[in-house]
């Protein structure tokens, strides 16, 4: 596996990435003619809308060879609102390249990637781009990369730089350096190649990727301090999907990172299928691969440790899939991890009649990003997203349009709130009629500290409650909580199950998994529920004459400033704001600053929302404190009504 190279290009928006990768493509001699982003040729931006807005939206993968070695090349978008495509692409991934603009430094979104790289432990090389730009000052760029992001950085343009880098790491060579023998760059570039490889030092170049300045540099740097693919011959399969595509011919396929072991064309795989509503057991189903592509589009024949290829024949096998044994897996990466969608929107079809094309679209579409989480609601004729922000709504009407032939419109996006338990509360629930059935619970729920989460614990001893049934309880509280008296997905609370009874003979596999929300939304009843609101982080990079209006305006958002820090002509302002006050907020920056400040969110955590803030949503399932129509979707509808 050393003659491959699995590596994502990264980058703030407009920091000269996608220019990078077709230069890096120029000169390996995988393309003819270098493409522009300008001129909507790039190779790496494929999608006519891409084209179209010079706008990369779609992580893409593309191959090149340099000096016997295979490079898989995996250009992600620089725009925070598609965090989820450079998330997705961490699971491919062996090492990374982060593009930093020279002339504005570190940006808010150069930040956030490095840091999801650095918790990942992706070696990662930087490349410090657009020095042929007016303003552009390498040891400042250097300096606020070195502050902002990490002191391990090692300079190889400058060996005086790279010894003195290597000398802060290592103790020997700290002593050889403060006795008057200095160590070379020589000496010290292996140990740069090991801990870079490790992830612990990050190996810099600097240059102009729009004046083909320092390519070829970052080429030999790929091979020399990023590592291949760790594949050991007696491991067993393990693989992750990634990624979805639709191809008009083959029909769905989706991108998969093979870790170990091997996957071949006609081969079945075992994959997931819902719960099965006579046994309560998960069912899985058997699908044969129909085709492997390779990253060029050809017949690959076979997918083997370390290769990326699209995989077709699996149906609707979701983003995040797991091959094999999920022990082998080096890395898991979090859905919503650099950034959690936390505005929803309806989509409205221009036509009525068109709901239900619109409806398999947007499932379409969400089945290639998970984070969408669109959702149908039945009784209300209602379709909803969970998005990002304006510029995901103006790619996703585009692509309804471009590419299923469909005019919707949006609702104005709406902030996605979150309920807790407002006091203690006992839930109880017996589920014993109509026959047969027989499932007896009492929880003692408690509100939980802000960011808890849902935690669970069971009281009841084996011999009064069957493990199993236990089980299938704390299986079913994500369905029980999706929805409190609020309409809101409920977190931040404690469950402890403090009693259980089956029967031997009325109980059903089934019945605890239906009975579960019952006894729930019995206590959230019984204690109420508090209306949280989610709270961003907030990071300015601001000019300093900006620093006051910015600071009245987090005021008047409703946010407190946690610090400011000034660094040269510009200063960094940290802030916790509400969601719902700041949405609008980027294009106000950019008025206010006149482009010249930036801002990178992150979610900081929910809070108790001020009276006249938010409020309930409409539920779109089957209540179950409404008994009889609750038990009688959740009997006929194991298939869609309460699991809606």
């Amino acid at each position: 596996m050393s003659s491959i190279r699995n590596i994502g290009v990264f980058a703030h928006v407009d920091a000269g990435k996608t220019t990078l990768s077709e230069q890096l493509l120029a000169h390996a001699g995988a393309i003819r003619e270098r493409g522009s982003v300008d001129a909507g040729t790039a190779h790496t931006d494929r999608l006519p809308i891409e084209q179209r807005r010079g706008i990369s939206i779609k992580a893409t993968c593309v191959q090149l060879q340099w000096k016997n070695t295979r490079i898989n090349l995996i250009d992600t978008p620089g725009h925070v609102d598609f965090s989820a495509e450079v998330e997705r692409s961490l699971w491919a991934l062996d090492a990374a390249v982060l593009v930093i603009c020279g002339a504005e430094g570190v940006q808010p979104q150069t930040e956030a990637l490095f840091t999801a790289l650095r918790e990942q432990r992706i070696p990662t090389l930087l490349f410090f781009n657009k020095m042929d730009r007016p303003g552009a000052d390498i040891d400042t760029a250097l300096e606020s990369a070195k502050h902002l992001l990490s002191p391990d950085i090692a300079p190889l343009w400058d060996d005086a730089l790279l010894v003195e880098a290597a000398c802060t790491r290592d103790d020997a060579l700290m002593e050889r350096y403060l006795s008057g023998d200095e160590p070379t760059a020589a000496e010290v570039l292996p140990l740069v190649e090991t801990w870079s490889r490790m992830g612990e030092v990050y190996p810099a170049l600097k240059g102009s990727a729009l004046r083909d300045e320092g390519i070829e540099a970052v080429l030999d740097a790929m091979l020399r301090f990023l590592p291949p693919p760790a594949c050991k011959a007696e491991d067993g399969l393990c693989g992750v999907v990634f990624a979805a595509h639709q191809d008009r011919t083959l029909g769905r396929g989706v991108w998969m990172r093979l870790y170990s072991g091997q996957l071949e064309n006609r081969e079945a795989l075992t994959l997931p299928a819902g719960i099965d509503p006579l046994t309560g057991e998960e069912k899985q189903v058997q699908r044969k691969i129909t085709q492997i592509r390779t990253v060029e589009g050809q017949d690959a024949g076979a997918l083997r440790g370390g290769e990326i290829a699209v995989v077709y024949g699996l149906g609707d096998v979701p983003i995040g899939f797991v091959a094999g044994d999920a022990a082998l897996l080096p890395r898991r990466v979090e859905p919503g991890r650099l950034r959690t969608p936390l505005m929803t929107v309806q989509v409205i079809p221009e036509k009525p009649e068109q709901m239900k094309e619109l409806r398999e679209a947007v499932m379409t579409l969400s089945g290639e990003d998970p984070l969408l989480m669109a959702r149908y609601t039945r009784a209300l004729d209602q379709l909803e997203l969970q998005v990002m922000g304006a510029i995901q709504l103006e790619i996703l009407e585009e692509t309804l349009q471009t590419r299923f032939g469909l005019k919707a419109a949006f609702t104005k996006p709406a902030v996605i709130y979150r309920e807790t338990l407002a006091q203690p509360a006992e839930g109880f629930v017996a589920y014993t009629m109509p026959k047969p059935c027989w499932a007896i619970m009492r929880f003692r729920m408690e509100p939980g500290e802000r960011g808890s989460g849902v935690r669970f614990a069971s009281e009841v001893p084996v011999r009064e409650l069957a493990l199993h049934y236990q089980h299938q309880v704390e299986q079913a509280l994500p369905l029980a909580l999706n929805q409190g008296r609020q309409g809101w997905q409920v977190t931040d609370v404690k469950i402890t199950l403090i009693e259980g009874n089956s029967h031997q003979w009325h109980t059903h596999p089934l019945d605890f998994i239906v009975a579960t929300p019952m006894g729930i939304q019995d206590g959230l009843r019984r204690g109420g529920s508090l209306l949280l609101e989610p709270i961003l982080s907030i990071r300015f990079l601001l000019p300093q004459d900006c620093v006051g209006r910015v600071m009245s305006d987090v005021a008047q958002m409703r946010g407190e400033v946690t610090s400011t820090v000034t660094q040269g002509e510009r200063a960094i302002l940290t802030a916790l704001v509400p969601v719902e006050s700041s949405m609008d907020y980027a294009s106000t920056l950019a008025a206010v600053t006149g482009g010249r400040g930036g801002m990178s969110l992150s979610l900081h955590g929910y809070r108790e929302c001020p009276q006249g803030i938010g409020g309930p949503t409409p539920r779109r399932s089957v209540d179950p404190l409404d008994t009889s129509k609750y038990i009688l979707a959740a009997r006929s509808a194991l298939e869609g009504g309460i699991f809606d």
